[in-house]
């Protein structure tokens, strides 16, 4: 089986995470850069969990899709690579960290590069709010970039997640508004 059909087989499924856990060994194989995100930790109040422990968390409230999966997987792996040590760690540029070791990742899989260019726009802008231009003008994408926005969102630490609930809240009435639009156009 290639590294792709491997990866592929890991990731859909009803349970990723025992799909995970269970190939984690060949899983840091094909992708080794993984392996700095385990036990690496946040110590941020905005998370409960390590990197790899919040990944998983996040990838176990995602839908059983490929894509949105594999952003998942790779959407904090910059985390270990770009963080400010303080009272508070912080992680300014991971986004553009994790894109970056996406891409070359994704390459190094041979995946093509309309995908891999899909994937770190997604893995890219995961912790960039959406806007009602967004939506509206590429409904497709955004709807992609907001289920991995949920994901993460919902695996932060849940005292802390006030300020991403009213955002997941007020980005699905903006999806819903933009289907109701759709709809009134088709008719």
């Amino acid at each position: 089986m290639d590294s792709k059909d491997f990866l592929n087989n890991i990731l859909i499924g009803e349970d990723v995470l025992d799909n995970i856990r269970t190939n984690l060994q060949d899983l840091t194989l094909i992708i080794p850069e993984i392996s700095d995100m385990i036990g690496f930790e946040h110590k941020h109040p905005h998370h409960h969990l390590d990197v790899w422990e919040h990944t998983l968390y996040a990838l176990s409230l995602s839908s059983n899709n490929f894509d949105i999966r594999l952003a998942l997987l790779l959407h904090d792996i910059g985390k270990p690579h770009s963080f400010q040590d303080g009272e508070v760690r912080h992680f300014k540029w991971h986004p553009e960290m994790s894109a970056y070791i996406t891409e070359h990742i994704l390459k190094r899989l041979d995946y093509s590069e309309e995908y891999i260019s899909y994937i770190c726009e997604i893995v890219n802008r995961h912790d960039t709010p959406l806007t009602k231009e967004n939506i509206f003008s590429n409904t497709k994408l955004s709807k992609m970039i907001f289920e991995v926005q949920k994901c993460d969102a919902l695996a932060h630490n849940p005292t802390k997640n006030k300020k991403r609930l009213e955002y997941i809240e007020n980005i699905t009435k903006i999806f819903n508004e933009n289907e109701q639009i759709n709809e009134s156009v088709k008719n």
